[in-house]
């Protein structure tokens, strides 16, 4: 395991930069973005015991918006265009994998249905996902590429809810 720097003049002090890095998840190499979303798991099963299923979609949204926000101020002062989905910035998994969740409730089969499945279809981007990933600009195209693979994600695992006990 490595750890990767932010940009020069970039540091983990603002909350911009601890929120989009997740507390400095995402300088963790290789693989940020599959360590954001481990980091999310327990957070997300916790909300799940204590909320229930919409206190996970409530989660998922206040991140969403929060992460929005504070990697548009990230981004901001990244240098050129350095800063689109830079790899230290896993916020947007996280609120993916949340959503990814939802669905599971109360099985760690499906808790692992769920982490592989968002990382299947956050990494492959087929269809929609692939899309917004390429045109939609900023701090919002960084985070919904990562909702519609949590999306996704979630409706397979709903599927999958049918087949395991």
């Amino acid at each position: 395991m490595d750890v990767k720097r932010l940009p020069d003049g970039v540091g983990l002090r603002t909350p911009g930069a601890l929120v989009a890095t997740w507390f400095g998840v995402g300088l963790i190499r290789p693989a940020p973005g599959t360590w954001g979303s481990v980091a999310a798991l327990p957070l997300g099963v916790g909300i799940l015991y204590l909320a229930g299923p919409w206190g996970l979609l409530g989660a998922a949204v206040a991140i969403f918006a929060f992460g929005t926000w504070e990697t548009h101020r990230l981004i901001r002062g990244f240098p050129d265009d350095a800063g689109h989905d830079h790899a230290s910035i896993v916020v947007d998994e996280v609120a993916g994998q949340l959503i990814a969740l939802i669905p599971a409730l109360f099985s760690p089969l499906l808790w692992l249905a769920a982490f592989l499945l968002f990382r299947l279809f956050d990494i492959w981007k087929p269809g929609p996902i692939g899309m917004l990933d390429r045109k939609v600009p900023g701090a919002l195209g960084v985070m919904l590429d990562d909702v519609a693979a949590g999306v996704a994600a979630a409706l397979c695992v709903f599927a999958l809810s049918y087949l395991v006990p």
